[in-house]
């Protein structure tokens, strides 16, 4: 019972700071590995992103009744990212994921140093005088090709996502960060309907572990709306270095 009251803990936490800004799967994960260390890989990837869907799910709900969203648009970038995280997904076990880390980090660090170097990317928002061809063909190839990470390999996806919307519509964070949560929904939701044909879901677990999480998303989700952009561009600046730096240990490692 004590390992998982601190697994939830954990799972708050990881909630709090998934719904600003991703990342929270840096917290989530390692801690189930160590506090569950009884079940197997796939167990603990299953019941781990179940326990994530229900809180990014609260995250967008809050999203969705505070920010406006162009679901016209949003929408091709969800229907692109489930497909891609199913094809990720089904895939997943043929590849070696530590050839992969390398371009991850460096990919991190590029987002960082512009992020940085950039003082007012994300403050405020402006959205790009696209035509509704390139809106498309952003929307479908920002979620295709994320959505396809998530399921393959998945680390930083949230950050990934906010970051693609500041960039590709000029969104600034606040907008950006409640189209990755929605985004986010539907990458869970790919993974999750292969986890449950396969049996691989540990509900005693996840679901507790879930509620934590529920609660972490709503909090955050809540301090993000009071504060706004800029407060997340610093605490997505605040992300990014760490996730920089763990992926970096681990692999070195």
């Amino acid at each position: 019972m004590l390992s998982i009251f601190l697994l939830c803990l954990f799972a708050f936490l990881a909630g709090f700071i998934d719904a600003m800004v991703g990342g929270g799967g840096l917290i989530q994960l390692p801690a189930f590995f160590i506090l569950q260390p009884q079940y197997t890989l796939v167990q603990t990837l299953a019941t781990n992103k179940t326990a994530s869907f229900f809180g990014t799910s609260v995250a967008a709900a809050r999203y969705i009744g505070k920010v406006a969203l162009d679901w016209k648009h949003l929408a091709v970038a969800m229907a692109a990212a489930f497909a891609g995280a199913f094809s990720g997904a089904l895939l997943v076990s043929r590849i070696n994921k530590e050839d992969f880390m390398p371009f991850i980090i460096t990919a991190l660090v590029l987002v960082l140093l512009y992020t940085l170097f950039k003082r007012e990317l994300g403050v405020h928002h402006v959205e790009k005088k696209l035509s509704e061809r390139k809106y498309f063909l952003y929307a479908l190839a920002g979620g295709g090709v994320i959505g396809f990470y998530d399921g393959l390999i998945g680390p930083g996806t949230g950050s990934f996502l906010i970051f693609s919307f500041v960039m590709l519509f000029g969104y600034n964070f606040l907008h950006a960060s409640a189209n990755a949560k929605l985004v986010n929904c539907v990458t869970n939701i790919a993974a999750l309907s292969l986890f449950l044909v396969q049996g691989h879901i540990v509900w005693k677990v996840a679901l507790p572990l879930g509620a934590a999480n529920m609660l972490g998303n709503y909090a955050g989700s809540h301090l993000a709306l009071r504060k706004g952009s800029r407060f997340i561009r610093v605490f997505f600046i605040v992300v990014v270095s760490v996730l920089i730096l763990k992926l970096g240990i681990d692999y070195l490692s």
